[in-house]
């Protein structure tokens, strides 16, 4: 039985395409596809595995983790499965830390070898859904706020377009924590709103259309976020007068994060160094036809603009 990963990022449509998934429970049965989504995972099962620190404690609650990971693993296989999918966005760091340290998932080399060693021998692919720097901080800000997070304040700001970390060292640390995995690297702009796609590219099991087209976790609009800070009493100065999407960086860090994007993509386009395969899907149909309704939200009323930025030169 392979596992494959996938990992998201966070704000690229994680919870639609888990919903999805959720759904599509006769198909994946059809094709000896197993799924795990966050409903399991966050239960319990990946509890311990991943620590900050290398106490006996630690070591220990590590250990229990793996072993409860393979029992499953073992039912699993024992049902006749011949693929599981894995999917859960926090198994490489969480938004909350992204923001805080200012940093793209600076903790995912050390967490992955983590569930490198629980899913010893079976892991055989994962998948990383990067996204255009500018709307992926843009809504991962929004989404933070929306939910407690503080917002960074211009020095903070300025610090996550300055960064030199992307998406490229995200998937360098990540090759390094699994040699031998195989990495697809699956653009937010070319999958976005096409869960059946992102299936079929990425595992390899064909599926049919959302006929549903749930769009979840849609990052907040301007007037939404302004009336959940003033519901919590929080401070909501740093908004900007609007009715669209946020973006809290200046005109010259956006440049700099487009730049960062462009970069990454030439570096996957010409191969990655051997670490990553690109996948694209050439034959998408146009966004008006394909994204689902709560787009405009979630994909910032920008999706066209997203594909775009995403071309390489």
């Amino acid at each position: 039985m392979d596992v494959i990963l996938h990992l998201g990022a966070h704000r690229t449509g994680t919870k639609t395409f888990q919903d999805y998934l959720r759904r599509q429970a006769e198909t994946l049965n059809t094709a000896q596809t197993g799924y795990w989504g966050p409903g399991r995972t966050r239960r319990g099962l990946f509890s311990g595995l991943v620590s900050k620190t290398r106490t006996a404690k630690a070591r220990d609650l590590s250990r229990r983790a793996e072993a409860r990971i393979q029992l499953q693993l073992s039912a699993a296989q024992a049902r006749g499965l011949r693929m599981l999918l894995i999917s859960d966005e926090n198994m490489i760091g969480s938004l909350k830390d992204n923001i805080r340290t200012g940093s793209l998932y600076p903790d995912i080399g050390a967490r992955m070898a983590c569930f490198a060693r629980a899913l010893d021998g079976q892991l055989s692919t994962v998948i990383l859904s990067p996204r255009s720097l500018e709307y992926y901080w843009s809504s991962a800000i929004a989404y933070g706020a929306a939910h407690g997070h503080p917002i960074p304040d211009p020095d903070g700001l300025r610090k996550i377009a300055q960064a030199t970390r992307s998406w490229r060292d995200v998937v360098t640390d990540l090759a390094a924590a699994m040699p031998g995995t195989e990495i697809r690297v699956m653009p937010f702009e070319a999958f976005a709103g096409r869960p059946n796609a992102l299936l079929e590219h990425g595992v390899g099991v064909a599926a049919p259309r959302d006929a549903d087209r749930v769009w979840l976790n849609q990052a907040p609009s301007l007037p939404e976020l302004r009336r959940v800070l003033a519901d919590c009493g929080a401070d909501g100065s740093a908004l900007p007068f609007g009715m669209g999407r946020w973006n809290p960086f200046t005109p010259e860090e956006t440049a700099a994060l487009r730049e960062a994007y462009a970069d990454d993509m030439m570096w996957l386009v010409a191969g990655a160094d051997g670490l990553a395969t690109l996948t694209e899907d050439r034959a998408r149909t146009r966004a008006a036809s394909s994204l689902p309704a709560g787009a405009p939200t979630e994909g910032h009323g920008n999706e066209h603009k997203e594909r775009q930025m995403a071309r390489p030169g």
